[in-house]
């Protein structure tokens, strides 16, 4: 029994994260996205070559160009050129 509530801990602990969107900023400056989760607006600064994890249970997201996207949690978004992309 333990063993089975060790395990379910862990689950709780990790899964959380592995359906979070992620962003991924291929240029060499900064870009901001903006994320509304909840009802609440957040900016989200990706710095250059960098890498974030959010939006683990659904968001809107604006793009550094002013694109909108709706995420479920699990997509990447990709920076380039200024443009964001969902892949």
């Amino acid at each position: 029994m333990k063993k089975f509530v060790y395990a379910a801990a862990a689950l709780l602990v990790t899964g959380g994260a592995a359906f979070a969107a992620s962003a991924v900023n291929l240029d060499s400056e900064a870009h901001t996205l903006v994320v509304t989760e909840g009802g609440s607006q957040t900016e989200l600064v990706v710095g250059a070559g960098e890498t974030i994890e959010f939006c683990a249970a659904g968001c809107f997201v604006t793009m550094p160009n002013g694109d909108r996207e709706v995420l479920s949690g699990s997509e990447t978004i990709e920076i380039s050129g200024g443009k964001g992309r969902v892949r």
